[in-house]
């Protein structure tokens, strides 16, 4: 082979592997992004008026699914698999161990006692539903509210009640607004 064309290969070369380097980045990178919106952060819309007024129904809210301890206060999305048949969006009130009372003529909601400071309700929660207060959160379940107190099907329903930690499928990490 003379030199001539050793050097039309040797560039032909360095030119193919520079173009499937940027092929191999490029794949890297979208399957990166495909893995980390499967099962690590996901975006899901709101349904219904029971999150009101922290929630619209029809916003958009960014998920994630990466395992951490729950808070709080956090607001939740509870799996459509769960004895109420549908995807649920609420906040955390209770986890386990915790005693919830609910005083429906005042209004007040009681974690372990103390009356919770809730400025994020809609209003007082009057509203009772099927469940006896008080009750024991159990081991490995969390206690979920809505917002819209008087208008949320939430744990105060046995058809929702104590809801599982594998129910979860994931915490709000931001509203999106597009």
């Amino acid at each position: 082979m003379d030199q001539s064309t050793r050097d039309r290969f040797n560039r032909r070369f360095r030119h193919n592997r520079d173009a499937l380097e940027w092929y191999e980045a490029v794949v890297l990178a979208v399957v990166a992004v495909a893995l980390v919106f499967t099962f690590g952060v996901r975006m899901i819309r709101v349904q219904g008026e029971s999150m009101l007024p922290t929630l619209q129904s029809g916003q958009r809210l960014l998920i994630t699914s990466f395992p951490r301890a729950l808070q709080y206060g956090d607001i939740v999305i509870i799996d459509e698999y769960t004895s109420y048949g549908k995807p649920l969006v609420k906040r955390v009130i209770g986890m386990e161990g915790d005693t919830i009372d609910i005083d429906f003529e005042a209004g007040v909601v009681y974690r372990n006692g103390e009356a919770l400071d809730e400025p994020y309700t809609a209003e007082p929660t009057y509203l009772q539903e099927t469940v006896e207060f008080p009750v024991t959160v159990p081991e490995g379940c969390i206690f979920v509210l809505g917002d819209n107190r008087n208008y949320s099907t939430d744990s105060r329903d046995v058809r929702v009640g104590f809801v599982d930690l594998r129910d979860v499928l994931g915490c709000v990490i931001q509203q999106v607004f597009l």
